[in-house]
């Protein structure tokens, strides 16, 4: 499944990228993802400065500002990412306008992502020790009764 969602990301980038090459030349489509990378890292430190700020600040609503801080530090990586499409989405992520339209969908899709998680538990044994080894052979017998005991 990831090996499918790499292989369309890169499609996607590669046809963005030939299409504005053709469009606007080669030298121009160099500097469009040179710009678009700086604008979105200048972009990501003004963003994360003022929600760290909000979190220490300590607002009413520290769940808001928790999502917040989670799609700031989403669309930074995607500014990251190479690639005009994921720095169009990060910067995209980055604008508060479209931060507070984005919030309502990424909290239903990570709700539903974690309705579809099973339920682990785990037991731990009473001590902490145990022992990792290999059985080579098995072989059945019969329990040695014990001695019966003797009246003082």
């Amino acid at each position: 499944m990831a090996m499918r969602v790499f292989l369309v990301y890169v499609l996607v980038e590669l046809a963005v990228l030939v299409a504005l090459a053709s469009t606007i030349g080669f030298g121009w489509t160099l500097l469009v993802l040179l710009g678009t990378f700086a604008f979105g890292l200048a972009l990501a430190g003004s963003q994360a400065k003022q929600q760290i700020r909000r979190l220490q600040s300590g607002l009413a609503s520290p769940q808001g500002a928790v999502g917040d801080g989670l799609l700031v530090a989403l669309g930074t990586v995607l500014t990251l990412v190479p690639g005009l499409v994921t720095s169009a989405l990060g910067l995209l992520l980055l604008l508060p306008p479209t931060r507070s339209a984005a919030r309502p969908m990424v909290a239903a899709l990570v709700a539903r992502r974690i309705a579809r998680m099973p339920v682990v538990v785990g037991v731990r044994p009473s001590r902490g020790d145990y022992i990792d080894g290999e059985v080579i052979d098995v072989t059945d017998f019969d329990q040695p009764s014990l001695p019966p005991r003797y009246l003082d």
